[in-house]
């Protein structure tokens, strides 16, 4: 009898073991700008705006399988807002005033998230590891000039047990933070908004 409860026991665990492995984990990174940013502007109005242009909101599977159901999901009604509200502070911090809306002849600011990627590393045999990307793209414009920049923000993350979803949320979290101080701390951003 006791030999049948414990294995019953351990069925049911290897099943929510199971379960939470291949459960899909939805994110909601909180991402902060926090380099020193060059200062360039004295006050003036820039457009800002935000733009989620990934091609989908899954970043990628925890087990690096393209089948499983085990998804990492950031949605962009949920991290657009965020990253917003971020860039306005950026610029605010360069000596510009932001403001979303557009107005012809005004300086602008296009920041445009264009990918965010989750997937499986070449890891040690007992460790797995995860392979972060994050690439921001930005546009400013002003008295007809025009600057573009790419901005890259890579991590690899070794783990014994896979992350869970507060693990994840994290290294996203950190990724897309890296990937705001490179936009930001470019100083040809600023040069340009100024002209």
């Amino acid at each position: 009898m006791q030999r049948h409860w414990l294995s019953g026991l351990c069925l049911f665990m290897a099943l929510v073991l199971l379960a939470g492995c291949s459960s899909p984990h939805y994110l909601q990174p909180n991402p902060k700008v926090t380099a020193d940013i060059p200062q360039a502007g004295g006050g003036q109005q820039v457009s800002v705006n935000v733009v989620d242009g990934r091609e989908s909101e899954v970043l990628g599977t925890r087990s690096g399988a393209a089948m499983s159901t085990a998804t990492i999901t950031v949605y962009a009604h949920d991290l657009v807002p965020k990253l917003q509200a971020q860039a306005e502070q950026a610029v605010r911090q360069m000596g510009f005033t932001p403001t979303t809306e557009s107005v012809e002849g005004r300086p602008s600011l296009t920041l445009t998230l264009t990918r965010l990627g989750y997937e499986r590393g070449d890891g040690q045999p007992v460790l797995g590891n995860a392979r972060l990307e994050a690439i921001f793209r930005s546009v400013a414009k002003n008295a007809g000039y025009t600057y573009t920049g790419t901005y890259t923000s890579r991590r690899d993350q070794s783990y014994a047990i896979r992350p869970n979803r507060e693990d994840n949320t994290n290294m996203v979290n950190e990724l897309l933070s890296d990937g705001l101080n490179r936009a930001f701390r470019d100083p040809e951003l600023g040069r340009l908004l100024a002209r």
